[in-house]
């Protein structure tokens, strides 16, 4: 089918041509997809070029656009394997290529999938909307909220979903990330894909003379560069000790029981004696069941009046037939012990879900993971001596969910835990201390991310590192962290602007299907 286009008039923009053919061609599209993939990567950490992003994206949208959907699977596919395949390279540093391609293998299948829509956005769009405003506005942001649609969809299916690399999470280090703060990470990534998609579009239509072609994505984005960070209010603050113990907290680590909590403990000696308002230890830094075993319990009990404070401390907990990774602030006084249960376990690293399928087809890796963890259900939020805390577990750092509602429980300020043991040498600590940054700046709260191996880090509620330490260090800190209290839209609003962004780009897809038809 050949679709004619129409010739301007003398202003030259009231009519864009409308582009019926692809803009690059099936091989180059390929080459590029390829390029922004692995450019998309380093806009995230340890590289951190932020801009890359927007040119990635841009790159992405040229390549897909105009095509069937046979050949916007294609080229998607590529982008996304050459970028989960770089960008998750971490997840077969100790554990294999077979994880590691499977998680970016199954990643760029979905991502392909959900082009597929943009592709058809592009094509019933070009028999519909011939004026210049349906061209150059309407167009970008559907295509951005369909850009946003795909990662919700991927950040919840399937088992649980995995958002890491959502594309607001990439600049956690960029003038764009205050924003956050107003509409979360999934409305910062339908700003950037709308101004990605509005860029390309202004190509598209040759219009590229016509700067003024280019007043969308210039409008979105001067309002991102001057949006302020959504103030919260200031609430006191608090002194946190947290512990770096470098102990032996990865899967083939050579370790006697206990060797985590005595790593802990001894990397602890040196805070004993500072004032403090609570010491937080990272996931697994407790490696025995304190509320099933009496020696263990004895020694965090002994602790805790060591150093007049309570312990935030984590471990595997038994209780009835279920295990769960448990965050326990632990008294000093033999008072009652406050639980959180991990949110979001990690599949196939820390249950294994339809495990007899998976079992048949790698049966030693998977027998690897021997123990099942169950979710939890309970707030992720506890109370310090009147003063809220809201908790993460290491993978729930990367769920709205988790985040939002300890802020709506009350949470003055974030304690978060983490192990990644099984990544040293990797860029998945720093990708993961992006996000714990992201988080503070997105709820307006102080946050204190605590590694057991590395990279440890305190943050201002506006994303400011107060304290840190590197990898593979072993270290303790003192901070003192401001408590705020208020919640920002992101957190009010946050699943009201992903119901919407969702339900309004389906709307804008089903009507300029309706209308093609016509």
């Amino acid at each position: 089918m050949t679709i004619t286009t129409t010739s301007p008039p003398a202003d030259g923009i009231s009519q864009p041509a409308q582009p019926a053919r692809p803009a690059l061609p099936l091989g180059w599209a390929i080459v590029t997809s390829a390029l922004a993939g692995v450019g998309l990567d380093a806009a995230f950490p340890e590289l951190g070029w932020w801009p890359i992003a927007f040119v990635s994206v841009t790159l992405a949208l040229l390549a897909l656009a105009g095509r069937k959907s046979g050949g916007a699977f294609l080229v998607a596919l590529v982008y996304g394997g050459a970028f989960f395949v770089a960008h998750l390279s971490w997840a077969g540093r100790f554990l294999g290529p077979l994880p590691w391609l499977g998680l970016a293998g199954l990643q760029a299948l979905l991502f392909a999938a959900g082009a597929i829509p943009i592709a058809l956005a592009y094509r019933w769009s070009t028999r519909t909307l011939r004026g210049k405003w349906g061209q150059l506005v309407i167009v970008p942001l559907l295509v951005g909220g369909l850009w946003t649609l795909r990662e919700s969809i991927m950040g919840s299916w399937p088992y649980g979903g995995f958002p890491w690399a959502r594309l607001g999470m990439s600049q956690a280090g960029s003038p764009f990330a205050e924003a956050v703060s107003w509409v979360g990470v999934t409305g910062l990534s339908f700003l950037i894909a709308a101004v990605c998609a509005g860029i390309a579009q202004w190509w598209r239509i040759g219009r590229r003379r016509d700067w003024r072609g280019l007043v969308m994505p210039a409008a979105v984005t001067a309002l991102l560069l001057v949006t302020p960070q959504f103030p919260t209010t200031p609430a006191g603050e608090v002194t946190v000790g947290w512990v770096q113990g470098n102990g032996p907290a990865g899967y083939f680590d050579a370790a006697a029981p206990g060797a985590m909590l005595t790593a802990q403990t001894a990397a602890t000696m040196p805070l004993i004696g500072q004032p403090m308002d609570v010491l937080v230890w990272p996931e697994g830094g407790v490696d025995s069941d304190p509320l099933n075993n009496l020696g263990t319990s004895r020694a965090l009990d002994e602790l805790s009046h060591q150093v007049s404070a309570p312990l935030l401390v984590n471990a595997a907990t038994r209780r009835g037939e279920n295990t769960y990774n448990t965050s326990l602030l632990w008294p000093p006084t033999g008072g009652e012990v406050q639980l959180f249960d991990k949110a979001n376990p990690v599949p196939f690293g820390e249950y294994v879900p339809d495990r007899w399928f998976y079992q048949r087809i790698a049966p030693d890796l998977i027998g690897l993971i021997g123990r099942e963890y169950t979710p939890g259900t309970n707030s992720p939020y506890v109370s310090l001596n009147g003063v809220g805390v809201g908790l993460a577990i290491c993978f729930d750092v990367i769920f709205d969910d988790v985040i939002w509602q300890g802020a709506q429980d009350g949470a003055q300020l974030y304690l978060l835990q983490s192990n990644n043991g099984d990544f040293r040498g990797t860029d998945e600590n720093l990708q993961q201390a992006a996000l714990a940054r992201m988080r503070a700046i997105e709820t307006g709260r102080g946050v204190v991310n605590v590694s057991t191996t590395g990279t440890s880090q305190a943050f201002a509620p506006d994303g400011t590192i107060l304290d840190e330490l590197p990898t593979d260090t072993i270290g303790a800190r003192v901070t003192t962290i401001p408590l705020r209290t208020g919640l920002t839209p992101a957190v009010s609003l946050g699943p009201w602007i992903a119901g919407l962004l969702a339900a309004t780009s389906l709307l804008g897809l089903l009507l300029l299907r309706f209308a093609a038809r016509r």
